[in-house]
């Protein structure tokens, strides 16, 4: 009789794990073939965009007008977004696709700067409709080559999963049709220089984002521990850690790494070597009750930039973020804000130290500038605005228009119901240049 039972018992037992076991597969197998679908989806739609991305460059060659012109570069910019955005729905992260990815990015921000200007004014030159006619001949390329890669897809129903696979094993890679066709795109693609897309275009997206503007003698790694002490107000029981950039970098700095061995915590922080400039900051360490305003750590935050001869800055924004304030500067100038040269911040409301620091964007673009007089008066300004919105608030700054060129605005900060914006129009000619809607404040859900 036992014998019977511990029998029936393993049966059952067996048919259970049998039954589990195929549970687990039938799982599996859903979930690859939803990968799949998705694969499949996304390159289909790939193969969609960039025929569609042809033709809108095709038909935007032949129009003249700026009515149809700017719409039609605006299509242009948006179909070569989407398909930028489906490559990254591909499993292509080991394959070197990153020119083609660079090339689609490319066409988008080309069309989009030509279809944001007023092409009354600025028509298209010879030289960007020869762009135009380049970028239409190498989406053809690409375009045939997607196709081809589609039809031996379809012809021979291959996987993407195969493709995923091969990557991620490197097993036999370069045997995959999938695979071979995506390099002959990638290499079709590499042939394309930036230059083609025309000097005005290479010269903003290669603009200078470097420290090139910042004087000062080279500093040694001792000075550059002087400096960070200094800097962090140091007590002097810290063990500190210097290392230069290197060869390679395209501003030389040093790397400075600060123990604490009281706190344990750790502090790191990067120091340019021409100058000696801080260029940013990083403490970790918890934060605990706060003890401090936001409005205190402001005051906090321009007497240390004060301290370290970061001169004429003024509040732009200040936000708290559990028990830590963020807080972005601005330089002033003869009343005008210049939001190009900002600097942030993160203090601690527990103790109000500094504990987060970036001025790479100050020092990337702090220079001697001429500010220009407006052509157009503030009151002539206020006439370009939406007169909807409620104007609280009024100033000239410089900002960098969508073109990434420095233009001189009149700012106007206003409400519209129950929301608030920040209003840029440009001071020579009465375009609006920006418009930013400011955070509300979140609600605090813990205590609702």
């Amino acid at each position: 009789m036992l014998r019977i039972l511990l029998i029936g018992a393993l049966s059952i037992g067996v048919v259970g794990t049998a039954y589990w076991g195929y549970q687990e597969h039938q799982q599996k197998n859903a979930i690859l073939i939803h990968a799949e679908n998705n694969y499949q989806r996304a390159f289909h739609d790939l193969t969609y965009q960039i025929d569609l991305l042809h033709d809108q460059i095709g038909t935007t060659l032949a129009m003249n007008s700026r009515q149809s012109l700017s719409p039609a570069l605006a299509e242009v910019w948006r179909l070569a977004s989407e398909a930028h955005a489906t490559v990254g729905q591909l499993p292509l992260s080991l394959l070197p696709f990153n020119k083609t990815e660079e090339f689609l990015s490319n066409i988008g921000s080309f069309s989009y700067r030509a279809a944001i200007r007023d092409l009354d004014k600025q028509p298209l030159n010879a030289e960007e409709y020869k762009t135009l006619q380049q970028l239409y001949k190498k989406s053809a390329d690409i375009q045939q080559e997607l196709r081809n890669v589609q039809h031996l897809v379809l012809e021979n129903n291959l996987r993407w999963m195969d493709v995923e696979l091969a990557l991620a094993t490197n097993n036999h890679p370069n045997d995959n049709t999938i695979i071979d066709g995506f390099k002959t795109v990638e290499k079709n693609v590499q042939s394309y220089n930036e230059t083609d897309f025309g000097p005005s275009f290479t010269s903003v997206e290669k603009r200078e984002k470097g420290f090139k503007h910042i004087s000062g003698k080279k500093i040694t790694k001792e000075e550059a521990k002087q400096i960070a002490k200094t800097f962090l107000g140091l007590k002097g029981n810290e063990k500190i850690e210097v290392v230069h950039s290197g060869e390679g970098a395209s501003d030389a700095f040093y790397s400075v790494t600060i123990k604490n061995p009281k706190t344990k915590s750790e502090t790191y922080m990067d120091i340019t070597e021409k100058g000696g400039y801080p260029i940013w900051v990083i403490e970790n360490r918890p934060v605990n009750k706060q003890n401090i305003s936001l409005n205190e750590a402001t005051m906090r935050g321009l007497q240390f930039l004060k301290q370290h001869k970061f001169n004429n800055f003024e509040l732009y924004e200040s936000t708290q973020y559990d028990h830590v304030a963020m807080l972005t500067f601005v330089t002033a100038k003869d009343g005008v804000r210049i939001y190009p040269e900002s600097i942030k911040m993160k203090i601690a409301l527990d103790d109000g130290n500094i504990i987060g620091f970036s001025a790479r964007d100050y020092l990337s673009s702090k220079r001697e500038r001429t500010i220009p007089k407006p052509a157009i008066s503030i009151e002539q300004a206020r006439k370009k605005m939406n007169p909807n919105v409620t104007i609280m608030e009024e100033r000239k700054a410089i900002i960098m228009n969508n073109m990434n060129e420095e233009v001189l605005c009149y700012e106007f900060l206003g409400t519209l119901g129950d929301d608030t914006y920040r209003i840029f129009i440009n001071a020579q000619n009465g375009i609006e240049e920006k418009v930013e809607k400011l955070q509300n404040p979140e609600p605090v859900y813990g205590e609702i």
